[in-house]
This record gives structure tokens, sequence and C-alpha cells, in this order.
């Protein structure tokens, strides 16, 4: 691309943007953004390597990212738009370079077998590959938020199962790392047969305290005030060996 067509793409995305009524939005720092991707793409798109891709058949390719829509599909539609002819090669390796790009994501493999019946369904009944392309695109994003939900659902039936195993643990006298006990604000922990316990402070700290048993109400020994459970570790890790004082 010769300097002045890029000098003269610049003027152009300048001049349409300072046209916004809103001051606001022209010291936007996210227009802003938006603006120099804007700017970097349009001039990229005139020195890209790709040569057999115009703007429109970018925009499909792009489109189909992460839908499991064949290779050999998007082929014999490109190559019915006006341009050089392209290969399942050109198209699968346009369609990993777009991948690899930063903004783009991977397509998940749980989703291939739903995205190709999908396909295979409406392209029997005669959708042309756009229309099923926005299908699919729709498709993914569902089953992308219900694998999201159960996912996190499945870390959090994890989490309950990991602390209500600490706490039974704690209760049964076994050592074991700090473990809060249902509906308690304070944090237990075991150490060589040695309870200790972790209470919150009205000025966001924790009070440590050498208990003998995991009853709020018995306070023998308050050891220090620290910041967080991770301070309160290595000084229990310590303790927990040296010889104690009769409380």
């Amino acid at each position: 691309m010769r300097e002045d067509e890029r000098i003269s793409i610049v003027k152009e995305l300048l001049f349409a943007y300072v046209k916004s009524p809103s001051l606001r939005h022209i010291r936007d720092p996210y227009s802003l953004i938006r603006l120099a991707q804007e700017i970097v793409r349009r001039i990229d798109r005139g020195n890209s390597i790709w040569r057999k891709w115009d703007g429109q058949r970018e925009v499909l390719l792009k489109s189909a990212l992460g839908c499991w829509i064949p290779v050999e599909a998007l082929r014999d539609f490109i190559n019915e738009m006006p341009g050089p002819q392209v290969t399942a090669t050109d198209v699968s390796q346009r369609l990993k370079a777009f991948e690899d790009e930063e903004y783009f994501s991977y397509p998940k493999e749980e989703l291939r077998p739903g995205c190709l019946a999908l396909y295979e369904k409406e392209r029997a009944e005669g959708t042309e590959l756009p229309a099923i392309i926005g299908l699919l695109r729709d498709h993914v994003e569902r089953e992308e938020e219900r694998l999201r939900v159960e996912q996190e659902e499945r870390y959090k039936r994890l989490r309950e199962e990991d602390r209500m195993a600490r706490e039974q643990r704690l209760l049964s006298g076994a050592d074991c790392r700090w473990t809060p006990l249902t509906k308690s604000p304070h944090w237990f922990c075991r150490a060589n047969g040695r309870t200790y316990r972790l209470s919150p402070t009205k000025d966001k700290m924790w009070n440590l305290y050498r208990v003998s048993s995991v009853s709020e109400e018995d306070e023998r020994a308050l050891i220090g005030k620290y910041r967080g459970r991770g301070d309160a570790t290595k000084v229990v890790s310590q303790m927990a060996y040296e010889p104690e004082p009769r409380w």
C-alpha cells in the first residue's frame, strides 16, 4: 500500500471519529483504542500476505470461527464469491491464523458433535451458509454459557466437598489445615495435635488463638494479630513443634 493511500485511510477514519457530537465520546479511552485498532486493521489489510482474502471473504471466515463448519463447505462458498479460487488448505490455514490472533478463541472440541449435527440438518433443509453460520454462532454462545455454568457449579461442589472433608478431619481430632466450620466466622487448624483458631477483627485483621477445642468461647491464649491466614500459618508451623507453657 502506497503512503498516500495509508494517509487517506487515517484521515478518513479520523474525520469520521471527530464528527461525533459528544466530547466525552471523543475523549473516551476505549473509543480511542477502538479507533486505533480500526486504523491498524485497515492499513494492515492492504499489506496482508494473504493475497486471496479481501474484506468480505475475511468477514465470512471470521464469523465461522469456533463453529466447526466443514472446511470444504467454506471453500465452496468462498469460491462462489468474487476473487481468486481458494483451496481447502487456504481456508484451513487462514482459519488457523485467525485463531492464533489474541482476540480470537480456539473452537471447543466438546461442541463439535452438536455443531456438525446442526450444520447437517440445516444444510439438508437448504439453508444457505451465512445463515447456518449465524445459527451456529448463537448455538455456540449458548453452549459455552452452559459449559461455563456447569464448570462453576462443579467447582463450587468440589470446594464444598473439600471443606466438609476438612471439617470432618478437624472434628475427629486429626491434624488439618485451616478450615471454616459451618455458619462460623472462625477458622481452625490443627498441627501436631494442637488446635489453633483465627478470628476476624473489626479492622479486617485476624486474631490467632491457641485453643483446646473448636468452641468459639474457648480463648485460652491470644498469640497475635495477623493480616491473613498465610502469616498465621507461618507462626503455627513453628509454634506447633515447640514446647508450650501450661495455659
